[in-house]
């Protein structure tokens, strides 16, 4: 029983104790109030000094995804004629993912430049959708509105134009070899023909020439198919006459390849008047203009400015008090 009673009262002198401290430190604050408020108004006055100096920044963002197949026709279509020899023309995805990719590669260069720069400019590329890698979101930061949507529109058009004048005269190089290769292998099966008639003729100059040595006028034998080129003489120097009028005048003997490659080189020739590609993208959403800064909210930084203020002064007023207490 007194063990009970002697608990009650050592923690009541506990809980008197507590109390006693308690109101010691709010006669301390009470005290130094004019210190904390002195704290409370400077807080403010930093903060309302850092709300109205920082400037508030605006973001513009545009989503962007592959060229549609009908803005990359043209070189879809060059590349098959460039490459229909082969078989191995890129298909309309395939032309897509090139231009897009050429893109998506020079604006991630370009943000990166800008962010290296004396003074950085913020111009960010994610994707729109966590899933897939592309559509892309492209975002440009400035301090305003109409600025972040202006240069955000004109960084993707220069990069835009960039892509696809490199690959629209990537497209005239190659139409340019291929015209050179193909006017090579024309000339070539020309020569070779020429060279096949003139021999022909050689043959048979040689033949008639053989033929009035012999004194022979006319055919001796009936089947003239079995004949080699030493044996043509048997024809006779008036037929022989006449084959070489009509193979001087015959056309060169050029096979199918001859003009097929012949097609080929108007249907590649014609590549050079066609409109060049405009587009390396699509535009999902163009640069928006946002309505809403991402600043400083004016009232939460004064408020929080002031409670910062209230503790720091609160901190100051009873660690003074308690240097002074130590020293007395």
């Amino acid at each position: 029983m007194n063990q009970d009673n002697n608990n009650m009262m050592k923690s009541h002198r506990s809980d008197s104790q507590d109390t006693i401290d308690l109101i010691d430190i709010l006669i301390q604050l009470k005290n130094g109030k004019f210190t904390i408020i002195a704290f409370v108004i400077i807080a403010v006055i930093i903060a309302g000094i850092y709300v109205f100096t920082v400037k508030e920044k605006w973001t513009s963002n545009a989503i962007v995804t592959y060229p549609d197949s009908g803005q990359i026709a043209s070189y879809t279509n060059a590349m098959g004629v460039l490459y229909s020899q082969t078989g191995n023309a890129p298909n309309t995805f395939d032309v897509q993912q090139r231009f897009f990719g050429r893109f998506n590669s020079a604006i991630s260069a370009l943000a990166e430049q800008l962010d290296n720069q004396q003074v950085p400019e913020t111009l960010s590329i994610t994707s729109a959708n966590k899933d897939q890698a592309i559509p892309l979101r492209i975002s440009y930061t400035a301090y305003s509105a109409a600025d972040a949507q202006k240069t955000l529109t004109t960084y993707i058009q220069q990069i835009n134009k960039r892509v696809v004048t490199e690959l629209n005269d990537d497209l005239q190089t190659s139409i340019d070899s291929t015209l050179g290769e193909l006017k090579e292998s024309l000339a070539n099966k020309e020569k070779i023909a020429q060279e096949k008639k003139d021999e022909r003729l050689q043959v048979l100059n040689q033949a008639l020439l053989t033929a009035e040595q012999s004194n022979v006028k006319t055919p001796i034998v009936q089947q003239a198919e079995s004949l080699s080129e030493d044996t043509l003489f048997v024809l006779g120097s008036t037929a022989l006459s006449s084959m070489i009028k009509n193979e001087a005048t015959r056309p060169l003997p050029l096979d199918d390849s001859y003009f097929n490659t012949r097609q080929l080189l108007l249907s590649v020739t014609a590549l050079k008047t066609v409109t060049p590609t405009t587009y390396s993208l699509r535009y999902v959403m163009k640069p928006d203009l946002q309505i809403r800064g991402s600043g400083p909210k004016k009232v939460i930084s004064l408020i929080l400015g002031a409670l910062l203020g209230l503790i720091v002064g609160s901190t100051v007023v009873l660690t003074r008090n308690k240097i002074k207490n130590y020293k007395a």
